[in-house]
């Protein structure tokens, strides 16, 4: 029976305009080449799965053997009347019975623990994969679309390769053989069962060209969903501060009723296939059973053999009925394989180079950029973001990068580690192109600290050492008094407290101040700092300056800058606008000479004095908050 199967593009994004999943990964693909895919995967649990397969088809034809030795019993010892000859048989039956149960068991503990070893290794790839991959490909992947592939769809291909992959070929195996003595015990009876297949083929041929489409919208609305929980979960402080909780009520529940929807349309296809695979069988049953008698009746048939023929001809009604069911979870396995294969196929475009050039642990960190172009991948048709940019940071200096919003200074700090690649141009660190370094090398040699601080459920030492797993509790405690963190020695355990979820627990300050910490502690070569400092208030911001400029003495340091005191830490200021560096020089010359920069921190130093004074200041209602 072949599945061809085709999940559109059309299709999924019609009925369910909330999908997140990237419409170019869409595509028709036959169930069978996607099902073919897993087989580097199964090929280790494939004895196992055989041993699988032949023990069922053993029980299944045990069962088959029932009827028979009962034939023999009703035309042997109940037709003779002969007890003594009739305990042998009943022996056998029971011999039958427990060799049927022995040989299931054997089937379950054969297979259950290779197909376990199976997904295990599938989500383990899977996990590495979205390691390897690019942040482009996770700019444009919803995290519940990946978390439903890595858990929810694994979980399908699992069952499948159990249960469904084994029994599809028993009940096969056992619709011949059973079908094989029916035509032996009667063949004009026989070939009215045979001719059960022929229908029920073109039946389930209509069957999966509409359930295969449902199967693959179904899934991905499962992926809608995950990813809308986790957005109302790490937002659930904004949600609550605005009142909006009820509105994201209302946004799950319309998915979920969509979901519910689809679950219900595939359990109408399924539904209908069922009613007639049971009723086709049943008419068969039936009109075999009118003529049975009537050869009986003649005396062209023992009683005993139409008994071991409907005995034979029931215990084909499994087989028969499960080709809607294993055919549903084929066709869910396939659905599940694409999406996963989806992920494992997109390209890793960031790679180390065949032969890398050797960084050493004595890199310099001269920095330098050369007509640096950049442009996201996902806009190709929109002009460039960075525009031919050139720069030129000497091993030891610390530069600012300023400009205004959206101007493009983050992205220019993610093209140093390579969380992008230039578009034009290039990035070299002691006259080496990066592109032709040592990707983990690169990495270990630029440590990078973000805007938006993120932490991981970990202890405050492992937070910490995240970029240098061999440090020692001296590096950490020197970062940690550099990012002005003490405030961890105050948590219940220290430097082993762990941190809730996103470090949720902690405030914005506190968050920032353990991301620079983690940034400081390898002493890298060149040092990435993306307003690192704009979550704190004015006097910490103070002590964390005056900590940062011993650091920075020894170390290339490029900061995005939003104040102006994070301006003077720099040795010199470069002015980003419209896609270049427009100026660069000493802060005090750059506003005497540059009126755009001059106008660009005024502001700034305006709202900076605010602060000031309000933080000199201090209210009853500011020292609750503060506690």
């Amino acid at each position: 029976m072949s599945i061809s199967v085709q999940a559109t593009t059309e299709s999924n994004a019609r009925e369910s305009p909330t999908c997140r999943t990237p419409p170019a990964v869409l595509a028709r693909v036959p169930a069978v080449r996607s099902l073919r895919r897993l087989y580097p995967y199964a090929r280790p649990a494939l004895p196992a799965l055989i041993g699988s397969a032949i023990t069922a088809t053993l029980a299944m034809l045990c069962g088959l053997a029932f009827p028979l030795v009962i034939q023999q019993i009703i035309d042997g010892p109940v037709a003779a009347h002969d007890r003594a000859a009739l305990w042998p048989l009943a022996g056998l039956l029971l011999a039958l019975g427990v060799a049927e149960s022995g040989l299931f068991w054997i089937r379950r503990m054969l297979s259950a623990r290779p197909i376990m070893r199976v997904e295990a290794a599938m989500r383990a790839d899977l996990y590495d994969r979205l390691q390897q991959l690019p942040v482009s490909f996770h700019d444009s992947w919803s995290a519940g679309q990946l978390m439903s592939r890595a858990v929810s769809d694994l979980a399908t291909i699992r069952r499948f390769m159990g249960f469904g992959l084994v029994f599809l070929f028993v009940n096969l195996t056992t619709f011949i053989v059973g079908v094989s003595i029916l035509l032996a015990l009667s063949w004009q009876l026989g070939v009215i069962i045979a001719a059960l297949a022929l229908p029920l083929v073109a039946l389930c041929y209509l069957y999966e060209t509409r359930y295969q489409v449902l199967a693959r919208r179904s899934q991905d609305q499962v992926g809608d969903l995950a990813t809308l929980v986790e957005e109302s979960v790490l937002g659930i402080r904004i949600l609550k501060a605005f009142g909006r909780s009820g509105h994201l009520s209302r946004q799950f529940l319309a998915r979920a009723r969509q979901l519910r929807a689809t679950e219900l349309r595939k359990a109408s296809v399924i539904s209908a296939l069922w009613a007639v695979i049971i009723a086709v069988p049943e008419i068969a049953f039936g009109l075999t059973l009118f003529l049975g008698i009537r050869q009986v009746a003649d005396g062209a048939l023992s009683a005993g053999t139409l008994v071991a023929f409907f005995g034979v001809a029931l215990g084909l009604r499994w087989p028969i009925d499960s080709i809607g069911w294993l055919l549903a979870m084929s066709n869910d396995a396939a659905s599940a394989s694409q999406r996963y294969f989806e992920v494992m196929d997109a390209p890793i475009t960031i790679t180390s180079p065949e032969h890398p050039r050797a960084t050493g642990s004595s890199a310099r960190g001269h920095l330098r950029f050369s007509d640096v172009h950049f442009r996201f991948a996902d806009a190709p048709a929109s002009p460039d973001l960075l525009r031919g940019v050139d720069l030129d940071v000497a091993p030891g200096e610390t530069v600012a990068i300023v400009g205004a919003t959206g101007s493009g200074k983050t992205t220019l700090t993610s093209l140093v580690n390579r969380l992008y690649d230039v578009t034009a141009g290039c990035i070299t660190v002691d006259g080496v192109d990066i592109r032709q370094l040592d990707l983990p090398a690169l990495r270990s040699q630029v440590s990078v600290a973000f805007e938006e601080a993120t932490l991981f459920s970990a202890s405050v030492r492992e937070n910490v050492l995240l970029g240098r797993p061999d440090g020692t509790d001296q590096d950490v405690l020197q970062a940690l008094r550099v990012a002005q963190a003490g405030f961890v020695h105050d948590l219940p355990w220290g430097l082993e407290t762990r941190i809730g979820e996103q470090g949720l627990s902690l405030s914005g300050g506190q968050r920032q101040r353990l991301a620079l910490a983690r940034a400081v502690v390898g002493s890298p070569a060149v040092l990435v700092l993306d307003d690192p400092l704009s979550a704190l208030d004015i006097h910490t911001e103070a002590q964390v300056e005056r900590a940062l400029r011993s650091v920075l003495v020894g170390t290339t340091a490029l900061i995005v800058a939003h104040r102006a005191s994070t301006v003077q830490l720099a040795d010199r200021v470069a002015l980003l606008a419209d896609g270049r560096i427009t100026a660069v020089g000493i802060h005090s010359e750059l506003l005497d000479a540059v009126p755009a920069y001059r106008d660009l921190l005024a502001g700034r130093e305006d709202h900076q004095a605010s602060r000031a004074s309000r933080a000199s200041q201090p209210s009853t209602r500011t020292a609750q908050v503060s506690r």
